[in-house]
């Protein structure tokens, strides 16, 4: 094992390392366990269908709810939208959410906002879907269903292998709301291709990110959110600045900024979103801006090698990736990955 210039920490002596390669046990247990309630949250869902999907969370835990907008309108054609949890918290605001499915994800369960958001949903006639890792917390009370995220104590602040249960929870959630046969074949196979995902080379990158100062994440459709959580991994454990973004939205002046010194990672799956995250990486190339690109084919970008899955999995698979990557990036630009600077575990946010 390689280490860092300056250290002498090697790439796998860090909590974020060792609970971001659990994942695929905690996967395997939670999807096993959980089976029961979703099974039984399907059945509701599929008798009294909502007329819309509100999700609520903060950090990791919104990209995970990014993922669910993206997973849902595609898979049952109900519109999803974030939640702003200062509605509730703060400006006391009732709101019309009779009928509505209320999805909070949180890996403490914690966090005043987000209880008052969920105490408020409930008391406006909403359905409480709790997808928590702690299971004493407070959250699961408020809640009509829970899926437990069962990941885990975590001791790195950065959350890993709970933000990855929380995107399974959400397609085992949705497989068992649809009944579709075929994401119950894929969701039995995460686990597997989740370690697979995990022993992927992406040395290429390190080569490219260990000098960077700045990083675009470059994704689409379900392949948003993990964008986003790639960026404030980056931002909080590697002091790697990095902005995501919409493969649609960085056309819109944002890719300006690109450059020989400034570059890009482009995370793609097989959907229809594949094709234009290949072309754009093609173009940032031809620019001259180092492109690294998952999931994909480009001319003149680095290729990051990833395992082949089911269209739904895929996204799930490059935050395993990345998060090896990042743990092994962390100690070689100098910096501890469990111990980012002014974060703790739980943050309470009013």
């Amino acid at each position: 094992m390689s280490t860092t210039s300056g250290t002498d920490r090697r790439d796998d002596d860090s909590a974020m390392y060792r609970e971001a390669a659990s994942a695929s046990d905690v996967v395997a247990r939670q999807l096993a366990a959980n089976a029961p309630a979703a099974a039984a949250l399907g059945k509701v869902l599929r008798a009294r269908p909502p007329r819309a999907v509100i999700t609520c969370a903060r950090g990791s835990s919104d990209h995970a709810a990014t993922f669910a907008k993206y997973v849902i309108e595609t898979r049952t054609g109900v519109p999803t939208v974030s939640a702003a949890p200062s509605i509730s918290s703060l400006y006391r605001a009732e709101q019309l959410l009779a009928g509505c499915l209320y999805l909070v994800i949180s890996q403490s369960g914690r966090s005043p906002d987000l209880l008052a958001a969920a105490e408020s949903a409930a008391r406006a006639g909403a359905t409480v879907v709790a997808l928590c890792n702690d299971p004493e917390a407070p959250l699961n009370a408020l809640a009509h269903h829970a899926l437990p995220l069962g990941a885990g104590p975590e001791r790195s602040v950065a959350a890993t292998k709970s933000y990855i249960a929380s995107l399974s929870a959400v397609l085992q959630m949705t497989a068992a709301w649809t009944g579709d046969e075929g994401l119950d074949v894929a969701l039995a196979s995460l686990p597997e291709r989740l370690a697979a995902a995990w022993l992927c080379d992406w040395d290429a990158a390190l080569e490219v990110l260990t000098p960077a100062q700045h990083l675009f994440v470059i994704g689409r459709g379900t392949g948003l959110g993990i964008a986003q959580e790639a960026a404030l991994k980056c931002k909080e454990t590697c002091a790697l600045h990095a902005e995501a973004f919409s493969a649609a939205e960085v056309r819109h002046g944002p890719q300006a900024l690109l450059g020989p010194e400034f570059p890009a990672l482009l995370l793609a799956q097989d959907d229809p979103t594949r094709a234009g995250l290949e072309g754009l990486a093609a173009e940032l190339a031809a620019r001259g801006v180092p492109v690294l690109l998952a999931g994909g084919r480009a001319s003149g970008a680095i290729e990051l090698p990833v395992p082949a899955a089911h269209e739904a999995v895929e996204p799930i698979l490059r935050i395993a990736s990345i998060y090896r990557l990042l743990a092994r990036l962390a100690p070689r630009r100098g910096v501890d990955p469990d111990q980012p600077p002014y974060l703790r575990k739980v943050t309470q946010t009013v």
